[in-house]
C-alpha cells in the first residue's frame, strides 16, 4: 500500500469513524502528507494511530487528537491563528488549509528551522514562524480569532487569553507533567469559559507562564 493509500485509510478509519465530522478538516487531512513531517526511521509509521517522536525529545501528536483539537476550534476560512508549539509542523500545515494566517511559535530553534523548511518546500505561504517562549505568544499589539497549544500547561496563561479576540476559541491541555485535560476556552467580552473535552499527555509547556 502506497503513502497516499495509507493517508486515505487513516483519514477513514481514526478520523471519520471517531466523529470527526467538519469536511473542511477532513479534506485537509487528505491533503496533508504526514509523511514529510516524522523522522525518516518513521516514515512507514507516518499514518498508523499513535504518536512519533521527532527531534529534541518532543512528539507529533497523534492524528486523532489532532483533528479533534482543531476541530474544537471551528475554523473559518477568515480566521487568524496563533499556535503555541510548532514541533514538527504538522499541525501547522493543518492549520494552514482551514485559515487566513498562522502564526506559530517554537521554543527550540531546531524544530522551528526544520519546520520552516518542510512547509516552504510544501508551498504553504500563509505561515509565520519564530523561535520564542511560546507563554507569552505574539506579544506585538495583536489578537487571533483561535489559539492552538499543542503542550501542557499547569494553567491557562493570562498572557494567551490577552490575546485572544472576543468570540475568540482556544484549545489547551491543563494539568500536571504526566496527565492533563484538553481543555476548550471561549471568550466573550470578559467572561471566559472553560470546558473539558478529554483526557490526554502532552510534552510539557515550557516557559515563563508555564514549566520552569
Amino acid at each position: 500500500m502506497d503513502l497516499e493509500q495509507l493517508r486515505n485509510k487513516m483519514v477513514e478509519e481514526q478520523i471519520i469513524r471517531r466523529d470527526i465530522s467538519d469536511k473542511r478538516l477532513i479534506e485537509a487531512f487528505r491533503r496533508v502528507p504526514r509523511h514529510e513531517f516524522v523522522l525518516n526511521k518513521d516514515m512507514g509509521s507516518s499514518y498508523e494511530d499513535y504518536p512519533l517522536g521527532i527531534e529534541e525529545g518532543q512528539t507529533i501528536s497523534q492524528p486523532y487528537i489532532a483533528a479533534l483539537m482543531t476541530q474544537s476550534l471551528n475554523l473559518t476560512a477568515d480566521d487568524e491563528v496563533l499556535e503555541i508549539g510548532t514541533g514538527s509542523g504538522y499541525q501547522t500545515a493543518l492549520l494552514a488549509e482551514l485559515a487566513k494566517e498562522i502564526y506559530s511559535v517554537e521554543r527550540l530553534d531546531t524544530l522551528a528551522c526544520r519546520a520552516k523548511e518542510i512547509l516552504k518546500k510544501l508551498g504553504y505561504n500563509n505561515i509565520h514562524i519564530r523561535t520564542d517562549d511560546g507563554t507569552l505568544g505574539w506579544p506585538e499589539e495583536k489578537q487571533f480569532d483561535a489559539i492552538i497549544v499543542t503542550a501542557a500547561s499547569p494553567s491557562v496563561p493570562q498572557s494567551l487569553l490577552k490575546q485572544l479576540k472576543d468570540k475568540g476559541r482556544m484549545v489547551i491541555p491543563v494539568g500536571d507533567k504526566f496527565s492533563q485535560k484538553l481543555v476548550l476556552v471561549t471568550k466573550t467580552g470578559p467572561l471566559i469559559k472553560q470546558g473539558e473535552i478529554c483526557s490526554c499527555v502532552f510534552v510539557p509547556l515550557v516557559g515563563k507562564f508555564g514549566w520552569n
